[in-house]
């Protein structure tokens, strides 16, 4: 009877921690933004306010330093371990990049629908009707190592374009090109098919907006196709389109030394 109260008296909803299964001393403000409830500085204000108990008294200091059997409670909610989740999709066309849409469009969650539990969020964008490789997860580290221009991770697309690309433009973007926000350089171009100078495989480290159609645009021609053959080593082999799967372990710890990799390289 008293341990049926208790669990009565317990109710308490769960938010999730990433990372948190490892970790051995952490800030407070850096658990409480790694649980997606604020940014750090945001939750440094969470703190101060006084919302904010560790083992059941209220605290205010953003340095106190979190271990790992404590418990955190805020706003009612006991904040805990959530394990990593990683997704390969391999996108549709005709769907957006986001978590949701407020036109009701469909999403690239839509097509990961039961997969997870967790909260998880695409790696990047892709533009509606481009199709290929995409990540989503709920390791917002590692999104960000992926996704910062200084990581340079490459990406490969195959482009379609209105008509052939001719050799003097073939040159012309192998050299390097100046668009409106600056000059942009690739890693390789090739024609999968010499028979066919429509269709061009484009290796780039560029992460802007629209990049690969910008450059097309420079020279006068239109994608009319788009697809991402390959993401930071990620492919889309033996998936079908509108179809995902997990990262093997493997394929994460190669992620995770790929962006460590970079990160070093930067600094």
């Amino acid at each position: 009877m008293k341990k049926r109260e208790s669990q009565k008296n317990q109710k308490i909803d769960s938010i999730h921690l990433k990372d948190s299964s490892e970790f051995e001393e952490m800030r407070l403000n850096k658990y409480l933004s790694n649980a997606g409830i604020a940014s750090r500085r945001k939750a440094d204000e969470i703190i101060q306010s006084g919302k904010v108990k560790v083992n059941g008294v209220v605290v205010k200091e953003m340095g106190h330093k979190v271990k790992p059997n404590d418990k955190v409670i805020y706003q009612g909610k006991l904040v805990k371990p959530e394990r990593y989740v990683y997704i390969l999709l391999n996108k549709p066309k005709n769907c957006i990049t986001t978590v949701e849409d407020e036109k009701e469009r469909r999403t690239v969650l839509d097509y990961i629908a039961g997969a997870t539990q967790y909260r998880v969020f695409p790696v990047g964008r892709l533009d509606r009707n481009t199709t290929g490789v995409l990540l989503i997860t709920n390791d917002g580290e590692l999104t960000f190592k992926l996704t910062h221009p200084s990581h340079e991770i490459e990406k490969v697309y195959m482009a379609t374009l209105d008509k052939p690309l001719n050799i003097q433009d073939f040159e012309k973007i192998l050299a390097g090109l100046t668009l409106e926000d600056g000059p942009v350089f690739v890693n390789e171009l090739a024609f999968p098919d010499e028979k066919d100078k429509k269709v061009v495989g484009i290796s780039l480290h560029e992460g802007r907006n629209h990049i690969v159609k910008r450059i097309f645009k420079h020279l006068n021609y239109e994608v009319v196709k788009l697809d991402r053959a390959l993401f930071a080593g990620l492919t889309k082999k033996n998936l079908s389109r509108g179809k995902w799967r997990y990262l093997e372990d493997k394929e994460v710890i190669r992620l995770k030394h790929l962006s460590n990799k970079r990160s070093k390289k930067t600094t």
